[in-house]
């Protein structure tokens, strides 16, 4: 599988298997998430994504408990994870409210927090999971230079951000900020043209992108609002002997922008086909064709 560079210490997997649903699986046990994983790997896909808070702050304990019965697995693999939303659940049960937290100290406490729930030693990629209103640029560029330094931290990046949110967190950093984790999908196209992909085209950083089958919509047959992009969709795939998902998937592999898709699913099947997208041709008529069922209208 084509792996991206996204810095000096940092190459990841072209598709990414997302964790923000492992806590919902009926089996947790350690040796079902190495078989996930292990089936991730038979396809080349080396990259993990966590986040503190997926599972209500559960899921990087399952991925750790899995690392403590099978060590040797750490070393396959790049762990990406997220700090600084604060949800009444687990660890912060007793919250009152939702909330962003990017100050230094919650920063360094979610790094070692992490780091002892998954039961390694260095994150790979540490993500800002949401743009927080009350965020000291200073402050938390700071934190996130010293994550870095001190050998927790390979890279960082950002979650979410708009392309101001991310000039102003770098502009108060000395270290690069490697990538931004944003919603794309066939089902949420603003990216295309808002200035988002093309923001991190013009600088070469290559995206992140979450939900890439929009959640699980484009298969929900009793959501009438987008019968047609699924009709379509179907119609497209079989032409390529394919499903609906790895279309929607190469899709956006297509795209010059180097769009990494991060992929979640508990069923280990549909793990050992994660890969089937990279074998997909879009070409640019295709990409369009596509493109003009997600506008619901031919473009201008």
């Amino acid at each position: 599988m084509e792996r991206i560079k996204l810095s000096e210490n940092l190459d990841m997997s072209r598709i990414v298997y997302g964790m923000w649903r492992l806590g919902d699986d009926e089996n947790t046990a350690p040796a079902h998430v190495q078989a996930k994983i292990e089936a991730c790997l038979e396809q080349g896909i080396t990259t993990l994504d966590q986040a503190d808070i997926y599972g209500g702050y559960v899921a990087e304990g399952i991925l750790g408990a899995c690392f403590a019965q099978s060590p040797a697995l750490r070393d396959k693999v790049e762990i990406v994870t997220k700090c600084d939303i604060v949800a009444p659940a687990g660890r912060y049960s007793d919250a009152r409210v939702k909330y962003y937290d990017t100050s230094a100290a919650h920063i360094a406490h979610s790094v070692d927090t992490s780091l002892a729930e998954m039961q390694i030693d260095h994150i790979d990629l540490l993500l800002v999971h949401r743009p927080d209103p009350m965020m000291d640029h200073h402050e938390t560029g700071a934190a996130l230079d010293a994550a870095v330094k001190s050998g927790k931290v390979g890279s960082v990046g950002v979650s979410n951000f708009k392309l101001h949110d991310w000039n102003l967190l770098q502009s108060a950093m000395s270290t690069p900020l490697v990538t931004n984790q944003i919603e794309i999908s066939v089902m949420a196209i603003d990216a295309f043209t808002n200035g988002d992909l093309a923001f991190h085209q013009q600088h070469g950083i290559a995206p992140m992108a979450w939900s890439p089958l929009g959640g699980g919509a484009l298969f929900d047959n009793a959501d009438t609002t987008n019968k047609e992009l699924r009709d379509g969709m179907v119609q497209i795939a079989a032409r390529h002997g394919v499903g609906v998902d790895a279309l929607a998937v190469a899709w956006l592999l297509a795209h010059p922008a180097r769009i990494i898709p991060v992929m979640g699913t508990n069923n280990l099947e549909r793990i050992k086909k994660l890969s089937q997208a990279t074998a997909i041709l879009v070409d640019r008529e295709t990409w369009f064709e596509i493109y003009t069922l997600a506008l619901g209208q031919e473009v201008a």
